[in-house]
């Protein structure tokens, strides 16, 4: 059993839902990283999705696309960042570690030697913004052998059909875009996104999360009432930006957010039934 499904189903066993903080790799320095790694994970993260540098990063808002540039000026690249992973996992052997990023990086490596190198680092899935799945026959071969999941998108557009295909080809856990638009846009409409959810859980049996507009405790309780997860990116990497030459500051303020993100969703938890 991965680390993946490990997590979630010990989530389930305590009636909790997976946190799932994002931030860029590098950003604003490298030595950064695995600090604030660690920090979210003292604090209550439950699987970390860790961006790869890129300099196109076109489903990104403007916050996260500057995160990207700043890594990219410490001239972060995709070997750097399986290296954060592999430095990561010197603490912690569970926590489980996506890679999130473009094909581009990952072509000019070579989907076997980014495989392999990948999941020696401890790296568990990948998602791959821009890299349709329909297309994606011959990295989906190197990551199924090297024992790692592909992790797909879903999104309001989505056709039944479509959702269909993503559901039997998934692994790991579905990421449900909440909104129309890049990372960091207005926020979601819960009602609408809830009976979305909803309706997508007839497409697949692995746990479904949801991320793009949850900005604090109270967005992401609310969809942890209904999804698998909640995923949370531009509201971390505002912390990386607005404090670029203080990184103590950045994992101090960063662990409080995740801290007060878990503190929510555990609340909410306790009062909601189970509907399962």
């Amino acid at each position: 059993m991965s680390r993946i499904e490990n997590r979630f189903k010990k989530l389930s066993s305590q009636n909790k839902k997976a946190l799932i903080p994002y931030i860029v790799a590098g950003d604003p320095i490298n030595s950064l990283t695995v600090k604030v790694m660690q920090e979210m994970v003292a604090k209550g993260a439950d699987i970390i999705e860790l961006g790869v540098p890129f300099s196109d990063p076109e489903a990104e808002g403007p916050v996260i696309q500057l995160a990207h540039e700043r890594a990219l000026k410490n001239n972060t690249s995709l070997k750097d960042t399986i290296a954060m992973v592999a430095e990561f996992r010197q603490t912690d052997n569970e926590t489980p570690v996506l890679l999130m990023g473009y094909l581009n990086p990952i072509e000019k490596m070579g989907f076997e030697i980014f495989a392999s190198q990948a999941s020696a680092a401890g790296v568990d899935a990948v998602l791959i913004v821009n890299l349709p799945p329909e297309e994606d026959t011959l990295l989906e071969q190197s990551l199924t052998a090297h024992k790692m999941d592909s992790i797909y998108l879903l999104a309001p557009t989505t056709t039944d059909e479509r959702a269909a295909f993503l559901g039997k080809q998934a692994r790991g856990f579905i990421y449900y875009v909440s909104l129309k638009g890049t990372t960091g846009a207005s926020s979601i409409k819960m009602d609408e996104v809830e009976i979305r959810v909803n309706g997508l859980r007839q497409f697949t049996q692995i746990p479904m999360v949801v991320g793009f507009g949850i900005k604090n405790g109270s967005n992401a309780a609310r969809v942890c009432g209904f999804a698998d997860g909640a995923v949370v990116g531009t509201a971390i990497v505002d912390i990386f930006q607005a404090f670029q030459t203080e990184p103590d500051e950045i994992i101090q303020r960063v662990g409080h957010l995740i801290e007060e993100m878990r503190q929510a969703m555990d609340a909410a938890r306790k009062i909601t039934p189970l509907s399962e």
